[in-house]
């Protein structure tokens, strides 16, 4: 086995012994990163990954993306050599996806913080609304009722990332967490402002208009907890596997029948009713971008789900029944 040089271009890496060669090369300058010798034709992706990082440390596996051709989508974890479209040797190609970061990390980071920042709006601490007002309460019912509902669903996201969601990647860019955060954070301080505000004045139909938000709330937190629980049921632990998607016995997942992402319809549904309840501007532009990005989410997987399975139930919609 050659001696491996000093800067690592080129590396001869140690592979276990089969007749298989793998040349990986950096999918912008062509530059041979790495030249794996001896590899099992039965060797994963994941193991490739393993054995680059043997001779570049600093391109951990979570941080690489092989892919076929420079351009073109990366390999999957579990996608085997032999079943590639590749010779005696095959050449991959190398992006570096950043410093990564785990997706748990992430969701309890963008989640505990609105709770925490909402809090301090609800408790008026000082110096933000002024020191007459500093830890004094709202007389009115419906600002204790949204700090309430607030509450519940953040708690709710924390405990679901916990101990519900099952992750396809285990990691995400370590960059998407500042946008995130400024997004969850930034709203969330933004709404809680106004409606915990000393002159904060209450929906305009009174009690009659905020038992019907907080209604849909409530059902829809249900509805998408229940989805979560549907599709989590659908994975089991430590796999990857996908299937379709259908109704249980539940009748919150009846919604599958209609749209192949009722998570984000449920969603957008809370965060209707929140906006209603509280007739809060800031509360209904958070529900309008929040809708506009789970929009795109939901084209993406119904596409997804479309290439994937071609007996995909044709009535369903991304994310709104017969619309969208």
């Amino acid at each position: 086995m050659a001696r491996l040089p000093a800067d690592g271009a080129g590396a001869v890496c140690p592979g276990p012994t089969a007749s298989s060669a793998v040349e990986i090369l950096d999918a912008k300058t062509r530059e041979k990163l790495c030249f794996l010798d001896k590899v099992e034709p039965q060797a994963t992706i994941a193991e490739i990954k393993t054995l680059f990082t043997k001779t570049h440390p600093q391109w951990y596996p979570a941080r690489q993306s092989l892919r076929l051709d420079p351009k073109g989508k990366s390999l999957k974890d579990e996608d085997v050599l032999q079943k590639l479209p590749v010779g005696t040797t095959a050449t991959l190609f190398f992006r570096d996806l950043g410093a990564q970061i785990s997706w748990v990390t992430v969701f309890l980071t963008e989640y505990a913080g609105p709770l925490f920042i909402y809090l301090l709006f609800y408790f008026r601490v000082p110096f933000i609304y002024g020191h007459k007002y500093d830890f004094t309460s709202s007389r009115h019912t419906v600002v204790h009722l949204a700090c309430l509902c607030h509450s519940f669903h953040y708690v709710k996201r924390l405990l679901e990332t916990l101990f519900v969601h099952r992750f396809s990647h285990g990691t995400m860019p370590l960059r998407n967490i500042f946008k995130n955060c400024t997004y969850y954070w930034g709203f969330a301080a933004w709404m809680a402002y106004y409606i915990n505000h000393p002159l904060y004045t209450p929906p305009t139909y009174g009690s009659q208009q905020v038992k019907l938000a907080l209604t849909i709330f409530v059902i829809c937190q249900l509805g998408n907890f229940s989805i979560h629980m549907a599709l989590r049921d659908l994975r089991p632990a430590g796999s990857k596997t996908r299937k379709i998607p259908y109704p249980t016995k539940n009748p919150f997942t009846w919604l599958f029948l209609l749209v192949s992402c009722p998570n984000y319809t449920y969603e957008v549904g809370s965060w209707i009713g929140f906006a209603i309840m509280t007739q809060c501007v800031p509360v209904a532009l958070f529900s309008l971008v929040g809708f506009t990005q789970m929009t795109i989410w939901a084209k993406g997987k119904h596409r997804s789900y479309l290439r994937e399975f071609r007996d995909y139930p044709p009535l369903r919609m991304p994310i709104i029944p017969f619309l969208l």
